[in-house]
């Protein structure tokens, strides 16, 4: 290998390669405290770079694992020792926006909030909004097919993605940069790369479709008595806030009182003692008329028995206080260990199949706490989960959370991919007819299995 990196570092410069001690200094996630373990980081600048060093791991039958800003919870950009890591850092420019056409051109390793900052001095907004927003990379975002705050409106990363370009594993580019919203001219090639976790390809550029940035921004919390309520109140507030409902996010009790009780730093605008609690957000153009139309909206459902109590944001201070309860799942780290879970079902099911694992967990564990909490309005859930100590005990959690899945038609992700965390559980949601096209996919454009091998499914 030393020959190889030898090489490699010729490609990408100096400073371009780390080794030894600069590897290990790095953090192999910002989640995580254990060092990257890659033989070697190469940092290439640009899509050539890129494509030259593939080309000769490729050769060599190196295998090489991309790296974006390593936020993802699913351990798809874990590297092994003996393999390369592929960080796009030094590929993070915003290279244009087009106010007119309303799109963004920018490099894999661009930072999510950096987009989000170019798109705003146009007067122009990128939906997308994670919390991870000023680590995560739109790269990353679109190897994982990311999800965030604004899904019910503005959908998946896949949904904002009018072009992109990808390296192959033998390093030959395809340079796909479509700026067109349509375009049914063959095959949509960007798919291949969207949500694959780079298993296919390495995304080097992409254009992103902005959208006009929201003239009015609404922000209510609600309580509600029980979950039909909920299912209830989502149907009442879409239809009656006409398109510009763009976030519903649900927090059970358990998660609400963690969030706004001390050590919490953040402070309860509505009793701990109900079931749930609703943060529900409109985007408009007309400040005066979207605010009448929310207030409406709400008296309507609050006449209809859907709201048991309730506070609307009257300052953006007060918006974002409301957000940082739904953003601080910091608070699940007064539990060590905990583990985070990211999964999607019919919202109908939720109820029912959140009663089932917590079931499973108290059979298995007896002592548990089962923080939940999600992004309802879109089918996505989220657990923080503390239940024993160790493998074993992750892997038992795993099973009380995803096993009940398969009979109701779930996923075990809903937005942070598979990659090895979730490798053993993919037959849940899948079947043996899609992991086998899968199979097919991943031996027709990388026959020596050099990108980011053992993630997803084992070939």
């Amino acid at each position: 290998m030393s020959e190889l990196l030898r090489a490699v570092s010729e490609i990408v410069g100096s400073g371009g390669l780390l080794v030894g001690d600069d590897v290990a200094a790095r953090s192999s996630g910002i989640w995580r405290s254990d060092p990257i373990a890659a033989k070697a980081i190469a940092r290439p600048r640009n899509t050539e770079e890129v494509s030259r060093v593939l080309a000769l791991c490729n050769a060599a039958r190196q295998p090489v694992v991309a790296h974006g800003g390593l936020t993802g919870l699913a351990e798809s950009a874990i590297a092994a020792p003996a393999e390369l890591a592929l960080s796009l850092e030094r590929m993070n420019a915003i290279v244009e926006v087009d106010a007119v056409e309303r799109t963004l051109v920018a490099e894999a390793g661009a930072v999510l909030e950096a987009v989000q900052e170019a798109a705003d001095e146009e007067g122009l907004m990128f939906p997308l909004d994670i919390g991870a927003r000023g680590s995560c990379t739109v790269g990353g975002n679109i190897a994982t097919n990311a999800g965030g705050n604004r899904v019910i409106r503005y959908g998946m990363t896949r949904e904002l993605v009018l072009g992109l370009e990808a390296v192959l594993a033998d390093g030959t580019v395809v340079s796909s940069l479509n700026r067109m919203i349509k375009n049914n001219a063959g095959y949509d090639l960007k798919q291949l790369f969207i949500g694959t976790e780079g298993s296919l390809g390495v995304v080097t550029r992409v254009v992103l479709r902005l959208r006009e940035k929201p003239r009015s921004e609404d922000t209510l919390l609600v309580a509600v008595e029980d979950f039909p309520k909920v299912l209830a109140l989502l149907k009442a507030m879409d239809a009656g806030l006409g398109g510009t409902l763009s976030a519903f996010e649900v927090l059970w009790n358990n998660f609400y009182r963690l969030v706004t009780t001390p050590p919490a730093n953040q402070k309860p605008p509505l009793a701990q003692d109900y079931p749930y609690y609703v943060l529900i957000e409109a985007m408009g153009g007309d400040p005066e008329a979207d605010h009448a139309r929310v207030e409406r909206a709400f008296e309507d459902a609050f006449a209809a028995g859907l709201v048991a109590d309730a506070v609307l944001a009257t300052s953006d201070a007060q918006r974002r206080a409301m957000w940082a309860i739904r953003d601080d799942v910091a608070q699940l780290n007064q539990h060590d260990p905990w583990f985070v879970f990211d999964v999607s079902l019919r919202a109908s099911d939720m109820e029912q199949y959140v009663a089932e694992v917590n079931r499973r967990l108290g059979a298995r564990f007896g002592q548990y706490a089962n923080y939940t909490f999600g992004h309802v309005g879109d089918g996505n859930i989220h657990f923080g989960t503390a239940a024993g100590d160790g493998p074993e005990a992750y892997d038992d959690v795993k099973q009380a959370v995803y096993e009940p899945l398969a009979a109701i038609g779930g996923s075990i992700s809903a937005e942070h991919g598979v990659g090895l965390d979730k490798k053993k559980y993919l037959r849940l949601s899948r079947s043996d007819e899609e992991i086998a096209l899968m199979r097919k996919l991943k031996r027709a454009l990388d026959p020596n299995g050099i990108l980011n091998p053992g993630k997803i499914f084992d070939l």
